[in-house]
């Protein structure tokens, strides 16, 4: 017998009441983000343009992850103690990208200073650059303390974890990918051992020209490039030759180096304030 059109329209409606439902254009939003940040995720992803851009990023995303918090059915679907956690641990990396950041900046500035008041060629700049690499050394065991044992989580979808939850979750892996890149690059490369070192000083013993050039030249990070420089200074120094070319590098590279800290610092401070934000929104939440 065939079905009435009274009866082809109530199955065609109760069919289409089981189609999923649309996003909250909220998580809509923070899936915009997230897919910027993966699209900038390239292997310069460690460039300094590519970090201040994925941490102005990162503010937008948070910006639209405090929202989300706010919404009633957020609320209601968090009972997980593990977001929670996972707002201490980006403020927690956050704050130590940020110290590192600003011990950074110290050290550049003093070594600025240091290099204007001293003469051309002056031998005892060996001494300073001796200091700002024991400086740099204890900005890479903060960096890679603050590494250790993060691990980088990717939300997993599934039919019974919410949609806005998997949106958190995902918003703090992409977070906490940004400063493990941040971290790395502030890190710079790894302590040179001896040898190492020692292979730096026989080639600038050879051709120290050469070697201020490949300093120049070098695909490495602004970081790796002073650091790199100030060996040279070291290796010069044992040489006992001119170093007046190897102090103009290295002051030049300062030079470079400087704002780039300002600015990746700037955009850290206004992170974590985004940060601290998102925190108290998830305690209210929970003490509620």
């Amino acid at each position: 017998m065939a079905s009435s059109p009274l009866n082809q329209s109530s199955n065609h409606h109760a069919r289409s009441n089981s189609l999923p439902s649309r996003p909250h254009p909220l998580i809509l939003q923070c899936n915009e983000h997230l897919c910027r940040l993966g699209a900038s995720d390239t292997p310069s992803s460690s460039s300094t343009s590519s970090l201040s851009s994925k941490l102005s990023c990162l503010k937008d995303l948070h910006e639209c992850v405090e929202k989300l918090l706010q919404l009633p059915l957020t609320q209601q679907a968090i009972v997980q103690e593990e977001l929670l956690d996972g707002s201490l641990r980006l403020l927690d990396m956050c704050s130590a990208a940020k110290d590192a950041l600003i011990h950074t900046k110290e050290c550049i500035r003093e070594l600025q200073s240091i290099i204007r008041r001293r003469p051309a060629g002056d031998m005892g700049l060996e001494r300073e650059a001796r200091k700002y690499l024991m400086s740099r050394k204890v900005v890479k065991n903060a960096a890679q303390k603050a590494l250790k044992g993060v691990e980088r989580k990717r939300a997993v979808k599934n039919h019974e974890t919410p949609a806005m939850v998997t949106a958190l979750k995902e918003a703090e892996a992409a977070t906490i990918n940004v400063f493990e890149s941040l971290l790395s690059y502030i890190a710079g490369p790894k302590v040179r051992s001896k040898s190492s070192n020692w292979s730096l000083v026989s080639k600038l013993v050879i051709n120290p020209k050469r070697v201020a050039c490949e300093n120049e030249e070098t695909d490495g990070s602004e970081v790796e490039k002073v650091d790199a420089a100030l060996y040279s200074i070291i290796g010069q120094r044992r040489s006992k030759s001119d170093n007046t070319m190897q102090i103009e590098n290295v002051h030049n590279l300062l030079a470079k180096l400087e704002p780039i800290v300002q600015d990746l610092e700037e955009g850290l401070e206004c992170l974590f304030r985004r940060l601290i934000k998102t925190r108290v929104c998830l305690l209210n939440i929970f003490n509620n």
